[in-house]
């Protein structure tokens, strides 16, 4: 198994901390009700779109033409009066593009403001807890359908990260508070009294509770033992002799356990490489996700356009997923050497997932292309966003290589963190 939880296996669910007990700052992920507008995967077409809504020679009739989601009324956003506001100050702010966690994998860009409502939630104050080194857990109170273990992101992420809302737990926290010195306090761990008192009587170090946290959640008995539980309300986590933290070997198990979530963390943030996984991955991993054409040529020109029918806009803008092209064949005999008994975990049969009629990865294991986080299937969403008729555009190179490193770190995921399958389950 994944941890060894048995130490809580005598206590009831609800004498475990819930994940606000622990960290008691969270903050809902920023909602636009203007995605196609302020967000975008391409940072330079996201600042033209911008810079032209903020051109006072361009009157406001013609960027409701070009922009219809900047000109529609919700409750508290008036277009036109928005625009004329904004103008007024002037604008854009430059440091107003940041990088977004759109998606589970997918990270884009987002012209962020914090006032006038260009922004139907722009959440301000988690955005001052968005810097460098910092990460968040990303989490939910009441999942849509199946509950969902969080995701870790190291930028500001969008509301939709989980279906039906993603909250967002910061590592680390600023409180505004000015030192002795005069300078800003320096950040702290974002923990309650009750945590760090336990921590601090385990003799841990504080910042190890958010990957021991990430670790338990991600594990495959505890999701099985407290499914009916984990859709009903907020995650509650099983500690080692919580909350007095005097037990023997306690600190040994809780170190144990968040040296898992630490390697967990790292697989979950795109932002950061991982050896052995995506920086010179070892025979396993490397033969998963292999970018080739029919021919058996490299991939160039329009084979980098993703054309298979994975994705297409439906009402108001939203993307609409297609059912792609993703042929289910057995392994080859090259494939099942290098992948060996991880097999056992990714499945017995595999898929080649086609970008178009020649390009396609090859070898993508059934439990990597089938992988959901956030109540989403995390490839064929991406693939989604990027066919051709919604992006209008080729992918680049370094989108096929994140597509395949995306693979990889899932594939990696699933060997850390899962039993063998049952024999039967594929067939």
């Amino acid at each position: 198994p994944f941890l060894d939880l048995k130490f809580n296996s005598n206590r009831s669910w609800t004498k475990w901390p819930k994940l606000h007990d622990l960290f008691p700052q969270s903050y809902p992920g920023v909602k636009t009700s203007r995605d196609s507008f302020l967000v975008d995967i391409d940072l330079e077409r996201l600042k033209a779109r911008v810079n032209e809504y903020f051109d006072p020679a361009v009157n406001y009739e013609e960027v409701s033409k070009r922009y219809p989601a900047a000109a529609k009324k919700l409750e508290k956003f008036t277009g036109q009066c928005v625009r004329e506001m904004l103008l007024r100050r002037g604008g854009p702010n430059s440091d107003g593009f940041i990088p977004f966690a759109y998606r589970p994998f997918d990270r884009r860009w987002l012209y962020w403001e914090g006032s006038l409502n260009l922004l139907d939630a722009p959440r301000s104050k988690y955005k001052s807890q968005v810097f460098e080194g910092n990460i968040s857990l990303v989490s939910q109170q009441q999942p849509r359908r199946e509950w969902s273990p969080p995701q870790v992101i190291p930028h500001m992420g969008c509301i939709d990260l989980m279906d039906r809302g993603a909250t967002c737990f910061p590592r680390m926290v600023l409180n505004g508070d000015i030192g002795n010195n005069g300078e800003p306090k320096a950040p702290e761990y974002n923990l309650s009294q009750q945590a760090e008192r336990y921590l601090d009587n385990l003799g841990v170090d504080a910042g190890d509770l958010f990957f021991y946290v990430l670790a338990v959640m991600h594990d495959p008995a505890y999701q099985e033992e407290n499914s009916d539980a984990l859709r009903m309300d907020w995650p509650r986590i099983p500690l080692p002799d919580w909350p007095q933290g005097k037990g023997k070997n306690s600190a040994r198990k809780f170190t144990k356990i968040a040296e898992q979530g630490r390697k967990l963390a790292d697989l979950l943030d795109t932002d950061k490489p991982v050896p052995d996984v995506t920086d010179e991955p070892n025979a396993q991993l490397a033969c998963i996700a292999l970018p080739s054409t029919v021919d058996g040529t490299s991939m160039r020109d329009d084979d980098f356009l993703v054309s298979a029918g994975w994705g297409k806009f439906g009402a108001n803008q939203t993307v609409r997923p297609g059912k792609g092209k993703a042929m289910s064949r057995q392994y080859t005999p090259d494939e099942i050497d290098a992948l060996g008994k991880s097999v056992n975990v990714l499945g017995y049969t595999t898929f080649d997932i086609y970008l178009n009629a020649r390009a396609y990865l090859r070898n993508i294991p059934r439990a990597v292309w089938e992988f959901k986080l956030g109540g989403y299937p995390v490839l064929k969403k991406w693939l989604s966003y990027r066919d051709h008729e919604v992006l209008g555009r080729a992918i680049s190179v370094d989108e096929v290589q994140h597509l395949y490193e995306v693979a990889r770190r899932i594939a990696a995921l699933l060997l850390l963190t899962r039993k063998e399958l049952n024999v039967l389950q594929d067939n």
